[in-house]
């Protein structure tokens, strides 16, 4: 079945909507980041929480997050996967995040992230995230010093 739409393959139509969600986050646009995710999202971050319920919840995390991470922001993303649908897809990645101090040393340390997405009123939207950092299981302790 083809389910091109526009023009578009549905794993384009995620990748636009990654691009578009990244874009917000990189200017630290609250408003932006928060216009991907479907209202009920459920997430998983590696920071602070077991879960987040709900879009407002979820945005609460996000002003924290570059609250602590003080001066530029630095996202990346690489490795990027996609597997799309007609209404459900899913996409992971390799995520390098942090900031630059005020000493303007970047402090940063790459994540796993995995979304899963929905199509809805026509719009890929966030349903549930998952940011995670490997960790030793001998110490209990982050690994943020990995390297892809």
């Amino acid at each position: 079945m083809d389910t091109t739409v526009h023009g578009l393959k549905p794993e384009n139509e995620v990748r636009r909507a990654i691009e578009g969600w990244l874009g917000a986050v990189r200017a630290g646009d609250i408003d932006g980041i928060a216009a991907h995710y479907a209202p009920d999202i459920l997430a998983f971050d590696a920071v602070s929480q077991l879960q987040f319920k709900g879009r407002e919840a979820y945005m609460q995390h996000w002003r924290h997050c570059f609250d602590l991470c003080g001066g530029p922001h630095v996202f990346e993303l690489r490795d990027i996967g996609i597997a799309a649908g007609d209404d459900v897809a899913f996409a992971h990645f390799l995520n390098r995040c942090g900031g630059i101090d005020e000493n303007g040393k970047e402090q940063t340390s790459w994540m796993r992230a995995t979304i899963g997405y929905r199509k809805i009123g026509g719009r890929w939207m966030v349903v549930h995230e998952h940011f995670s950092a490997p960790f030793d299981m001998e110490n209990f302790k982050a690994l943020f010093d990995l390297e892809p």
